[in-house]
C-alpha cells in the first residue's frame, strides 16, 4: 500500500468532487459542513484517531492548509468565459440623442 500526501489527498478529492457533483460540489460539501481543505484533513485526522487510517511521523494537520482555495477549485471550472476583449463591467451605450434640423 502506497502512502498519500494531504496534498495528493486533496487533489483527488477535488477531481472526484468535480466529477461526482458538478456545479453543485459548493451545495453538496456546504451542506455536508465541508468549507476548506482544513476541514477535509480534520476528517482525515478524526479517521486516523480511531486506527481507519494510518500516518507516518512526517504527516501533520497542517499538510492540509491553504492547498486550494474552494471557490478556484470547485466554481471557477464551472463559471462562464468572459469573451475576449471585453471590459470587466461591460456598459451598454444609450440611445443616441436625436438631432434637429432646425
Amino acid at each position: 500500500m502506497r502512502h498519500v500526501t494531504g496534498p495528493e489527498l486533496l487533489g483527488g478529492v477535488r477531481r472526484y468532487a468535480l466529477k461526482e457533483f458538478g456545479p453543485m460540489v459548493m451545495t453538496v460539501f456546504d451542506n455536508w459542513g465541508i468549507h476548506s481543505c482544513e476541514d477535509i484533513g480534520r476528517m482525515v485526522f478524526n479517521l486516523i484517531a480511531i486506527g481507519v487510517f494510518g500516518k507516518t511521523e512526517e504527516d501533520s494537520i497542517e499538510d492540509f492548509k491553504n492547498v486550494y482555495d474552494f471557490e478556484d477549485a470547485f466554481v471557477k471550472p464551472f463559471a462562464p468565459e468572459k469573451p475576449a476583449g471585453t471590459e470587466s463591467s461591460p456598459r451598454t451605450p444609450g440611445p443616441k440623442p436625436a438631432t434637429s434640423n432646425k
